[in-house]
């Protein structure tokens, strides 16, 4: 055998390699059922308690954080509802129907009426949380995570975390509070 064959078999089993493994994409399974707690894996579980600064035994939603990790990135596209682009209140729909079980409405303005208010030390995760922006009332919302985090589809980045007290976003903080249960649709 020559040097061109070598040459060439040894490129078309790196380009076969790469292409039975570079190309795939990564579904993160939610174990369980809506509602159900279920312990995260142990790589999400590393993965978040970095961002958030927190105890790896403290990310034990593992449907929550699975989730997340699913859509993080995910491009923002109003009304957008998959993974080719995702609005904030079709994202908060999408994770309370999936992670919790519970049917949301569609837009941010009705999404409110289904919370129980509480006061921003109250929090807990997968209560939500409301902006107004651009001077309209509650047209903005994500999900409390812990120790002041909270994932939401931004306009400009996508599905990201941020704090909860960031200089430029709590300036639109609105109203935050616990989904109440009764007021939803079970899935």
């Amino acid at each position: 055998m020559n040097i061109k064959s070598c040459r060439y078999f040894i490129i078309l089993g790196f380009a076969a390699v790469i292409g039975l493994t570079g190309c795939h994409s990564r579904k993160a399974v939610l174990k369980g059922n809506p509602g159900e707690m279920v312990k995260a894996d142990k790589s999400i579980a590393a993965k978040y308690s970095v961002i958030m600064g927190v105890d790896k035994g403290s990310i034990s939603n593992g449907r929550l954080y699975a989730f997340i990790d699913e859509w993080l990135n995910t491009p923002y596209r109003f009304g957008g509802q998959d993974k080719s682009g995702i609005d904030c209140s079709g994202f908060v729909q999408l994770l309370q129907r999936q992670v919790y079980g519970l049917a949301l409405p569609r837009v941010t303005s009705q999404q409110v009426g289904v919370i129980k208010r509480k006061y921003e030390d109250q929090l807990q995760e997968g209560d939500l949380v409301f902006w107004d922006y651009d001077g309209k009332k509650f047209s903005h919302v994500g999900v409390y995570l812990q120790n002041d985090y909270v994932v939401h589809a931004s306009t400009s980045k996508g599905v990201i975390i941020i704090k909860l007290h960031d200089p430029y976003t709590y300036k639109y903080f609105s109203r935050c509070g616990s989904v109440i249960a009764s007021a939803t649709t079970p899935q």
